[in-house]
């Protein structure tokens, strides 16, 4: 589950500005008068590897119940009584003021745990103020800027010991959720016929027409138990092919059945694998940031089959980079051969689609692969790289911080995400590298 963090202050602390800052979005309107924020604004929020709902409430002011500042005041009540963790913050400029007091006893009596903010404490101007926080019993006070993004760091380490451990939550798998597998590929390389065969029903129209399948089509099926939900889509064309309206329509279909998939199943002819198109639509799914299966169907018309799965395996990995390791199955829809192992494939790769590394393990490859290659030099100083931590998964994806990153070559990001692959098993899926740049390690940077 999810936590929630609530924003609480009196008015014109810069509530609003730390809510922005931590969405990453202008949500909140920002103003220098009291009583800007009238109502509870949501948003999702990310600060390194954690994960968060976050609120920004209406600031405390003492008032009647019947006035618009009593009616604030009830709606930041409510807020703390939601929240699992709460951010309290003060203006570190002005100090403490009585204000503050009554307020921070709210919050205290609460019983959740609360993190002290002393805001607008940029260059150090307001230590005095943050100090001054101490006297409010809330713990040792954050100095910090949401303006100016200083104390990121500082609050990612008091917000962590209050998170699960990074993926235990995300990498539970719900065995009653349906896994969503689309199947995809040229126009009359054999989906239907598979869908059918694995479903053990007409259920889809089939024949020689290339092209037969107009729509994107979903069947429910379970598999050994496993819930599964099955796409089956139009023929993806090249777009100079795709001529009439409908057959537009179709392949508009079939993007967005890849997109809507967890697992995707390209599936080739093998009397003619790896066209171009074949690599298109791997291109497709890799951007989309899906698993990948890659099914040989008709392979019961395969003379050589031992000679010619070393050729495709050795193929794939030559003309797929982008997802080295992709399970390579031969299978026949018409014979039903090969479901099974097709099966496995599918899940082993959502299990790895789903992989979460702990911080501590990043890095610790992260020093062993700097010194088996180390960063190359930029006008006679060394790029470094100081520190990395995975923000996502479904795919993994990971934020490397350091100096000079915008100078690093594409050949050495090459070089840390097949380096990560092979180090933690990551075959088949996309994996995605952030660079980022600067003294504070949670600012946005490039891709």
């Amino acid at each position: 589950m999810t936590p929630t963090v609530a924003i609480v202050g009196r008015p014109n602390v810069g509530k609003s500005t730390l809510f922005n800052r931590l969405v990453g979005k202008k949500l909140a309107l920002v103003d220098d008068r009291p009583g800007v924020t009238r109502d509870r604004r949501e948003g999702e929020a990310r600060l390194g590897d954690l994960e968060f709902r976050i609120v920004d409430t209406a600031g405390l002011e003492e008032s009647t119940e019947e006035s618009l500042l009593g009616r604030m005041r009830a709606q930041t009540e409510a807020a703390i009584g939601d929240a699992d963790i709460i951010l309290f913050v003060v203006d570190a400029r002005v100090g403490i003021l009585p204000a503050d007091r009554p307020f921070a006893e709210m919050v205290r009596r609460s019983g959740k745990p609360v993190i002290l903010i002393a805001n607008k404490a940029e260059g150090g101007a307001g230590m005095a103020g943050a100090y001054e926080a101490f006297s409010l019993g809330l713990g040792d006070p954050i100095p910090f800027s949401a303006e100016h993004g200083e104390g990121l760091a500082d609050l990612f380490e008091a917000l962590m010991p209050f998170f699960p451990e990074p993926g235990d939550e995300e990498e539970e798998d719900d065995p009653n959720k349906p896994l969503k597998v689309a199947i995809v590929g040229r126009p009359n390389a054999g989906k239907s016929t598979l869908i059918n065969r694995m479903v053990g029903e007409e259920r889809l129209l089939t024949g020689p027409e290339a092209g037969i399948t107009r729509d994107s089509i979903s069947l429910d099926w379970e598999w050994r138990g496993r819930a599964i939900k099955l796409f089956d889509t139009a023929g993806l064309r090249k777009r100079s092919r795709v001529e009439d309206k409908l057959e537009k329509l179709s392949v508009a279909d079939a993007l967005r059945a890849v997109q809507f998939a967890e697992v995707v199943v390209i599936l080739l002819d093998a009397t003619i694998p790896f066209e171009k198109q074949d690599l298109s639509i791997v291109d497709l799914v890799e951007q989309e940031g899906r698993a990948l299966v890659i099914g040989i169907n008709k392979w019961d018309l395969v003379a050589d089959q031992p000679g010619l799965l070393k050729d495709l395996k050795e193929k794939a990995t030559r003309l797929l980079p982008q997802v080295r390791g992709a399970p390579v199955v031969p299978l026949s829809g018409l014979a039903g051969s090969g479901i099974d192992p097709l099966m496995k494939a599918i899940l082993q790769v959502y299990e790895t689609w789903n992989t979460r590394i702990s911080t501590a393990r990043l890095n610790q490859w992260l020093t062993e692969a700097q010194e088996a290659n180390p960063p190359p030099a930029v006008s006679g100083r060394r790029i470094k790289i100081r520190y990395m931590t995975q923000i996502k998964a479904r795919p993994p994806h990971f934020a490397i911080f350091g100096n000079q990153l915008d100078a690093l070559p594409t050949s050495y990001t090459r070089y840390l995400v097949n380096s990560i692959r092979e180090a933690f098993k990551l075959p088949g899926v996309p994996i995605r590298v952030s660079l980022r740049t600067g003294q504070n390690p949670f600012d946005k940077g490039r891709k």
